[in-house]
Formats: C-alpha cells, structure tokens, sequence
C-alpha cells in the first residue's frame, strides 16, 4: 500500500518460490506477545543469519490488507491453535534501515535528515491510506488517529534497526536523534499502548546503552550472546541441514565443519543458514563469508591498540576457548575500553561463538578459521605480524630441517609475550608450539595429544591433500634430549596412526632444557 505501512506478502512469497526452510514457528512466539507487556522483540544476530526472511514472513502474516492463508498452508504456523486469531488482522509498518540509508546516501544527503525523513515518509503513507489523518500533525498523533480510524493496532517491524548506529558511529547528534524517534514511538505512555500491538526489531547488535542500561529500555532483547526462546530460529538446525544434504546428495559432515559452530544451550547447533544455501547452489565448501556486504573490517577491530589483544587472537586462531567478559559492551562499534569489548563486537558480527554458560569464545568453523587465516597472511601492523614470519620461517626450516634454525626460533617465541608466564612443564612448551606453529592453521590439520595404541603422540600436522608439504609429528620432552623424543616416537610407532597419509613424514624431537634454557631440535624423515 505505500513505502512503509502495509507492505504486502510479496516479499514472503519470493522466499517460498526457492528451497525454502521452515521457520514459521517463530510467528507463534511473535503471537504470544502481541497486546501484552512483553509485545516489544529484539533480536540481534550476524548479517546472513535470515534477519531479512523473518521480518518479510512476518510482514506478509500480520499484514491485513492481503490474504496470506495460501502462502502458510502447511507450515509449523498454521498447526498452531491461535493461528487464525492473528493472520492478516494488523496493520504492519515495515522499516528497512539500510535501505533508506542506500537512499539518503544515493541522494547525497547528510544523515542529519535520516529521522525527518523517515517521520515524513511515514506520515505520508498514513495519510495516503486514511484521508482523514493530517499531516500537520505530529508522527504519534497521526498513528493515533490513523489507528482510531482503521480500528487496527499496528504492529512495527524494523530491520537492521542498528544500522544508523553504526553508519553515524561518530555523530551523536544523528544517534541520539534516532532513538528518540524509537522512544516516540515504543516508550511513550501516551503513544505505545494504545498504537503498538506489537514490535519485532532485528539487527547485528542489540539496542545501544545509554550509560549501563538499554537506550530503550521496555525491549526484550534476545542477542547471539544468548538467543533464549528464539534459539533454533537463529539459523539453521543440524537436522535441517541433513535434511537439505538428504535431498539433495550432499555430504552432511562437509557442511558441519564448515558452516556449524554456533553452539548453544541444551547443546543447539546452529549452523550459518547464507553460507549453508550457497553451497547448495554453487556445491562448494568455500567461505561466503566476504562475497557479501557482511563483512566488517575484520583487520580494523582485532589491530586496536589494548593489551592482550594481539595475544587473544593468536590463541583463538590455534584453536583455543578464550573467557571472554561480555558485561563492559556498549552495543556500538566506537566505544572500546578494553579487549574484552572488541571480543564482543567479533561474537556479534558472527566471527567467534560465545558459550554462555562458560563464557567462552572460539572460532566457529572452517568458513570463518579461512577468515582468520587471510588475516594472518595480509597481517602488516599488528603484533601478529611478526609471529606469522616467525612462524613462515619456523615451518620452512622444519621441512627442510634445519635442527639449529627450528630451535633458534622456538627460543625467540619462547621470550616473547605469547609464551606462558610459568614456564616449567610439557605443557607450557606445547603451548609455546602452538604459537610456533600457527602458520600450519592454513596448510595443516592440527590433532594433539592423538593417540597411537602404544602411546599419545604430542602434536600432529597433517597436511591437506591440496599440498606436498610432509606431515609433522612432534614429540616434546623437558629436561632430557630431543633425542629421546625421537626414540619415543619410533618406539610408540606413532607415524602409523596417520599412515593412510601417502606422503613423507617428518619426525620431530624437541627438548627444553631448564639449566642452559635453550630447546634442542632433532629431525627425522620418513620418506614413502
């Protein structure tokens, strides 16, 4: 019917003509607040996680200017006992922020006229659906009139609500002016109980804080940090992806270590639903991941100037689960007091997973460890910089084994700040290996502790197929020779744990003595 209010089906009834997956049941989460004092929804999550699909599946159900019931039939929804209760019996105003952001900035205007225009736009499409609204007035005594002579509340879906904040990250002036047009509307005593039915607000990052609260502060927020109720309606479920897998020939287990990760309460996997499909389409396990808009500048936010960071990050890409104190975030893309908040921000843009039960972050998968890794290889001003050089150079001389080269350089990470502060123990120097080696995340598969039968072999690189490079099992010893960490491995026979690997192995002793403190190297190659 106009630009904003009432938009229609059509936007629903595209997404139901491609292989569409069943996420309807979250309209019956919707319907349970709607006309209560839980009616105001915010949800955030990473870009390509469906934030788009919903908000049009739930334009096309409240809408009541077209008739939906085909577009449903079938689905989770309409088993649902209050499905007729609230199909097609709203008014629906749908608000794209990105899209008029596309256009203020396709017009060269400054966005200082974002709300303005939105209010004008707004009153516009009121006016133009009930005659007898003024467009003198102002926008919440126009939806209130418009309301009391439609006899239908409105319910507001606003998509990529976040996207002002983070285009004006500089202007508090446009901020602060934005969300007092959120307040107008969704925090107004006057206004908010007699015009809103209901609200489903989504974006990347939850509702801005305005000190240590909520800017708005009646939303019930549901964020990737903890999606509650609204779990498995953040991406795609495991069993849905084996179905799609089932139909179509595919191998599930491909799509788990690419595109899995995003693990949850009660053990919920969630999988990326953008990267999922595109592999279906293009039937290639790649990362989709840049081919979007949705990538922030993942090198601008991890090279911030707060200690540890650098140190965090290294770790995360050997595989490890960081704590990650998420209370400090300000829910904005500007405001960083410590490393801790950057961490958010990658949670929230869909870089690490977050447990919420151990407050942990990891890489999530192979798609976004790739990311990561092409970080590494353009890694030019941060500290990472020279770890990865280090690391280029480390790999190299143990491939060409050069014992002296390969213990001079895991003496030169052994002092930097990405060694263990207590250094006395296996562990501490398989730790220090990690960092050594960090340049392996992108050629190698790393298993530790593997076992063999006879024994656990320390550290193994197994190279991936698309590479001549040998395969590498490490064995640490502290306080005895690299010798005898050869002598180990021969005798364990750990090489035959990867012996349907056909290329050549290497293996490597290395020792840490505590009097000279210096590493001892011992290579051996298995040629096949």
């Amino acid at each position: 019917m106009g630009t904003y209010l009432n938009p229609g089906n059509s936007g629903f009834a595209t997404i139901k003509d491609k292989d569409y997956i069943d996420k309807t049941g979250l309209i019956r989460l919707i319907n349970d607040t709607i006309d209560t004092s839980s009616k105001l929804t915010c949800i955030s999550r990473p870009r390509r996680f469906g934030k788009s699909y919903a908000a049009q599946m739930l334009c096309a159900y409240y809408d009541y200017t077209c008739d939906s019931h085909s577009l449903f039939e079938g689905l989770e929804i309409s088993k649902s006992d209050d499905y007729e209760k609230f199909i097609n019996k709203y008014n629906v105003i749908y608000i794209d922020i990105t899209g008029l952001l596309s256009e203020l900035n396709g017009e060269g205007k400054d966005l200082i006229n974002f709300v303005p225009l939105l209010k004008k736009d707004i009153i516009r499409d009121l006016c133009k659906a009930e005659s007898r609204v003024d467009d003198t007035r102002r926008l919440s005594e126009c939806l209130l009139d418009y309301v009391e002579y439609t006899g239908k509340k409105i319910v507001f879906i606003i998509d990529e609500w976040d996207a002002l904040i983070r285009e004006a990250k500089k202007n508090d002036k446009v901020q602060i002016g934005y969300l007092n047009f959120l307040r107008e509307i969704f925090k107004n005593g006057n206004i908010t109980p007699r015009v809103v039915a209901g609200a489903y607000m989504t974006g990347i990052l939850p509702i801005k804080k305005d000190g240590t609260e909520s800017a708005i502060s009646d939303f019930n927020e549901y964020s990737i940090l903890n999606p509650g109720v609204f779990t498995e309606y953040t991406g795609f479920l495991e069993k849905e992806v084996c179905q799609i897998c089932s139909d179509k020939g595919l191998n599930p287990q491909l799509f788990k270590e690419w595109y899995d990760g995003y693990l949850f309460d009660k053990g919920t996997s969630i999988y990326n639903p953008y990267s999922v499909m595109q592999a279906v389409s293009r039937n290639s396990f790649e990362s989709y991941w840049q081919k979007t808009t949705a990538a922030e500048s993942l090198v601008t936010y991890i090279s911030m100037n707060f200690a540890g960071l650098q140190d965090d990050i290294a770790r995360l890409i050997t595989g490890e689960h960081l704590e990650v104190d998420i209370s400090g975030f300000s829910n904005d893309v500007e405001t960083f007091k410590t490393k801790d908040d950057v961490l958010t921000l990658l949670i929230h843009l869909g870089y690490l997973a977050f447990d919420s039960i151990t407050h942990k972050a990891r890489i999530p998968n192979e798609e976004i460890k790739t990311e990561f890794v092409a970080l590494l290889k353009n890694s030019s001003k941060s500290e990472l910089a020279k770890l990865v050089t280090q690391s280029d150079t480390l790999l190299q001389d143990t491939i060409e084994q050069n014992e002296e080269k390969v213990a001079k350089t895991i003496d030169d990470i052994r002092m930097s700040e990405y060694a263990p502060t207590f250094y006395n123990d296996e562990q501490a120097l398989r730790y220090v290996i990690k960092f050594a080696y960090l340049t392996c995340v992108d050629k190698y598969s790393k298993i530790e502790e593997l076992p063999s039968g006879k024994g656990v072999a320390d550290v193994v690189y197994i190279p991936q197929k698309t590479t001549a490079d040998p395969a590498l099992v490490i064995e640490l010893k502290w306080n005895k020779t690299a010798e005898a960490a050869i002598s180990q491995i021969e005798n364990k026979n750990y090489p035959e744990i990867i012996k349907a690997f056909s290329g050549d192995i290497l293996m490597v002793g290395i020792n840490y003595d505590e009097k000279t403190k210096r590493h001892s190297c011992k290579i051996n190659r298995l040629q096949k």
